[in-house]
């Protein structure tokens, strides 16, 4: 069986354990494409599976058995198509625009992550083998934006595209070198940057050459919460710990606070988090940093889906003493703390951040 080894070197400690793939469901559109034929290449032993479309597969998403093999799916399957509609989405929160996926799904298993609440009984990464129209299309769409007439909350001279809205472009790094061509790409943008977030450290990353252009936001909470819902990413110190080599490699480095899980307790989880912040940050990263902070947004479909490979995760974030109903901007039906709590939950944290991490601007908070 392949570790899953790229083109970039030698694999690093968590590859083996993220993706050990056997079964490679493709387009034939996806196999005609050299990316496509790049990243079969790299598990040679996989059986690959021709399908008509990767975005239903009825033997992996629409399986209910394969609920209870939430994490072995991720592990060893993949899906391998061709991006069909190329659109850049207005977003104006975290980022100005949200550029076309050239993945979707993760081998990580977060167990709030919105994405799966489209995907049905099974999430592994799908990746799209038509990185040159993808690149191509945002190099135009760039050209059309001129330059930034001023300063937003998303950036103060650049446009700012999200290149992971469905994914953790970290570990897609793993599967194809899409994330390298972007932040290349990105890279000859002076009006533009690339963004994503991320809770996994790549350190193939940091031999891309960024140039400023892309911008990395560590996703980061207190680590005994982390340790229940964000499975099978990487431990919350050893991203901290990472800023400081990706703002030396020429990234810029901003922290997402996300999703604040409200709890017993939950204030001073987050108090000793900014004060590990505060001390293990070097001033280069300091003066550059700025947050976002996001509270948890649930959805009664995963809840059910995670009641059958995860149930622990759901005691804390299925709480219907303290959430309501909300419908989302995508017109789908969550539940979010309740409005009036939430309020002074935000504010709560936010006054915190300014006595312990003075330093971290807020770009949003919400």
């Amino acid at each position: 069986m392949t570790d899953g080894r790229g083109p970039a070197g030698a694999p690093e400690r968590g590859r083996r354990s993220l993706l050990e793939v056997r079964t490679i469901y493709a387009e034939p559109a996806a196999l005609a494409l050299p990316r496509g034929r790049e990243v079969v290449a790299r598990w040679p032993g996989a059986q690959v599976v021709e399908v008509p479309t990767v975005q239903r597969i009825p033997t992996v998403h629409g399986d209910e058995a394969n609920v209870a093999r939430w994490v072995r799916t991720k592990t060893e399957v993949l899906a391998l198509g061709v991006r069909k509609t190329l659109t850049a989405r207005r977003n104006e929160r975290s980022a100005n625009w949200i550029a076309p996926s050239t993945a979707n799904g993760c081998a990580m298993a977060c167990a709030y992550c919105y994405v799966p609440r489209h995907k049905g009984y099974a999430n592994p990464i799908t990746v799209y083998a038509n990185i040159d129209q993808v690149v191509g299309y945002l190099q135009r769409h760039v050209a059309r934006q001129g330059t930034k007439p001023g300063p937003d909350q998303c950036d103060p001279a650049a446009w700012v595209y999200d290149i992971g809205e469905n994914s953790d472009a970290s570990v897609d790094a793993r599967v194809s070198d899409n994330v390298r061509d972007l932040v290349t790409a990105f890279a000859d943008l002076p009006t533009a940057k690339a963004s994503f977030a991320t809770k996994h450290v790549n350190r193939d990353l940091l031999t891309y050459d960024p140039r400023g252009r892309t911008r990395v936001r560590f996703s980061v909470m207190p680590p005994a919460v982390a340790r229940v819902v964000d499975v099978r990413t990487d431990p919350v110190p050893e991203r901290i710990a990472a800023v400081d080599d990706f703002v030396a490699a020429g990234y810029e480095v901003h922290l997402n606070l996300s999703p604040v899980i409200v709890h017993e307790g939950w204030l001073d989880g987050w108090a000793a988090l900014l004060e590990e912040l505060d001390d293990v940050l070097s001033p280069a990263a300091k003066a550059q940093a700025a947050a976002e902070v996001i509270f948890l947004t649930h959805n009664a479909g995963l809840h059910e889906v995670n009641l059958g490979w995860h149930p622990k995760g759901e005691d804390l974030l299925w709480r219907p003493d303290v959430q309501e109903a909300k419908r989302s901007g995508n017109g789908m039906e969550n539940v979010r703390y309740r409005a009036r709590w939430k309020a002074v939950w935000v504010q709560r944290l936010l006054d915190l951040m300014a006595e312990r991490t003075p330093w971290l601007t807020v770009r949003y908070a919400f």
